[in-house]
């Protein structure tokens, strides 16, 4: 097939993390003989045509560069809040729908993929409104909170998902809450998550590492619990470094907090990595710690479990309670409880059969996640979804 893939992150270099995941279901994709062109968002005035491992890459020029920055930041959201945003991000819709069509025409696709219901995938319904090609869509987390905060974007996403040949969620949270908020039969999504490199995790860790955490410093991942759940083992004797990798907002914040909660000296902020160096900087934790809320996957949490690292989350964390046990490899916790989080994690940190359960399954979870596997599923979906629309 010849697929037309819209999406507003896509890898700008080696080691980009910004949909790093996107690009793993492109290249497994393409090993299956299917070509795929991606249509992305400029960022900062770079934009045009390169080809990256085979897969012709066309960021669209939006704004002047100095405004073309609602892609890649994790800020889109706030940006849509202003005038200004609003004009820039009518102009990225415009100029994703125009550039989805042109590729649509060129060699006759046969059908477009939109990650994120917006702005790729109302890119996607409207370059279908005029090439009449049918068109998927993949919930991904961050456009499905947007359905939460403005009625328009509901009417909006109602109309985009009613009309696609077919609906994807990466997880089962994200499917039915989807579902909820627009009242549609949420047995009209699949539910498949994005592949992961599996082969970077052949390693198990020995342990004697302490605790890891990983993900963007904002509210939402809940930093500031697992700092006072830290202390709070510190308290009782229990002495365990912390090293968080990410950056963020709240990263001067938390380092303050840190700092009152006298755990300074044991607390490393590592700052943003790439994702091959994922693997060594959770190297031999003990224990990894994951309290975020409302995750739409939790892709941190898998991939320590694949390197047989037990794993604490939220029982509100969304994607992640989906694959984290709440006993043997892992334990779930309620996100707003530092003490119920220290005692998890010390319940996994003394408990000599954790890190073998995790080592289990995290063995599943390669399997399930191993990009070929992913690409075969959405190949089904595909020809589905060209079925149906003929």
């Amino acid at each position: 097939m010849r697929i037309v893939s819209l999406a507003h992150a896509y890898p700008r270099w080696e080691g980009d993390v910004a949909g790093a995941f996107i690009e793993r279901l492109v290249l497994a994709l393409q090993r299956r003989s299917h070509r795929i062109s991606m249509i992305v968002p400029a960022d900062s005035g770079v934009g045009g045509v390169i080809v990256r491992s085979g897969v012709a890459v066309r960021r669209v020029r939006y704004a002047p560069a100095c405004l073309e920055v609602l892609a890649y930041r994790g800020h889109m959201t706030q940006a849509l809040r202003s005038a200004g945003g609003m004009a820039c991000f009518a102009a990225l819709l415009a100029s994703q729908t125009g550039a989805a069509i042109e590729a649509s025409n060129a060699e006759p696709a046969d059908l477009i993929h939109a990650h994120w219901w917006v702005p790729g995938g109302i890119a996607g319904w409207l370059a279908h409104l005029v090439v009449h090609r049918p068109y998927v869509v993949t919930l991904h987390g961050t456009d499905v909170a947007v359905l939460e905060q403005s009625r328009v974007a509901r009417g909006l996403a109602r109309k985009v998902l009613r009309q696609a040949g077919a609906v994807t969620a990466v997880s089962a949270f994200l499917a039915h809450r989807t579902a909820e908020v627009l009242s549609i039969d949420p047995s009209q999504f699949l539910v498949q998550p994005m592949p992961l490199d599996v082969g970077r995790y052949s390693r198990l860790s020995q342990g004697g590492g302490g605790i890891v955490t990983v993900g963007r410093l904002v509210a939402q991942k809940r930093i500031g619990a697992l700092l006072e759940a830290v202390a709070r083992l510190r308290s009782t004797g229990t002495e365990l470094p912390l090293r968080i990798i990410g950056d963020g907002p709240e990263r001067r914040s938390l380092e303050y907090y840190a700092t009152r909660l006298g755990i300074a000296n044991t607390t490393e902020f590592v700052g943003e990595v790439s994702p091959e160096a994922i693997p060594n900087e959770i190297g031999n934790a003990d224990v990894f710690a994951f309290p975020a809320t409302a995750e739409g996957f939790g892709l941190a949490a898998a991939e320590a479990l694949m390197l047989g690292v037990p794993v604490v989350a939220s029982r509100s964390g969304g994607g992640v309670s989906e694959f984290v046990p709440p006993e043997g490899a892992g334990r779930l916790v309620s996100s707003d409880s530092p003490g119920e989080l220290a005692v998890a994690i010390a319940s996994l940190v003394n408990d000599p059969r954790s890190r073998h359960r995790a080592a289990e399954l995290g063995g599943e979870l390669k399997a399930r996640f191993e990009p070929d596997r992913v690409a075969a599923v959405f190949e089904a979906v595909y020809t589905r979804a060209l079925r149906e629309t003929r």
